[in-house]
């Protein structure tokens, strides 16, 4: 795989890779916005085999803090790494810019999500009840905090 930040070209494939992804996507604009955002950081994998996008991160920096606010993974290659190698840029990247601690919410459902977060030492620290408009799921908030490692 081949992970490189996102650019103008890859917005119409990633839209759709998003709503492919998600019951509820963001909107068609949303990730041209996120290009031109001084705090978005904005990454895509590519298979290395057809160089199609299967993959997007975007990370909103501010201060020593990283949100991790969307990650998609096309359903023909999930469960083959591309998420966990494309948080791990990111999460990188971030570090290399000052931040510490990372936050995300994540479906209380979404077991396999869940696992991946924790397996980067990310632990549930709390909950927002009926988080999720399409079916109030709830959202579990998870930390990393890389303060203490320092």
């Amino acid at each position: 795989m081949n992970i490189r930040t996102m650019t103008a070209a890859d917005l119409a494939v990633v839209t759709e890779l998003d709503q492919l992804s998600f019951s509820q996507p963001w909107p068609p604009a949303a990730f041209g916005i996120e290009l031109v955002n001084a705090n978005s950081r904005c990454w895509v994998a590519e298979n290395s085999q057809s160089s199609d996008v299967v993959a997007v991160l975007v990370i909103w920096r501010v201060l020593d803090e990283a949100h991790i606010a969307t990650i998609a993974v096309h359903p023909d290659f999930r469960r083959h790494g591309y998420g966990k190698a494309l948080l791990k840029v990111g999460m990188d990247a971030a570090y290399a810019e000052g931040a510490r601690i990372y936050h995300l919410e994540v479906r209380a459902g979404n077991l396999s999500a869940q696992k991946m977060y924790a397996d980067f030492g990310y632990e549930i620290v709390g909950r927002r009840p009926k988080y999720y408009q399409d079916n109030g799921e709830d959202a579990l908030l998870m930390t990393l905090n890389l303060l203490e490692n320092v």
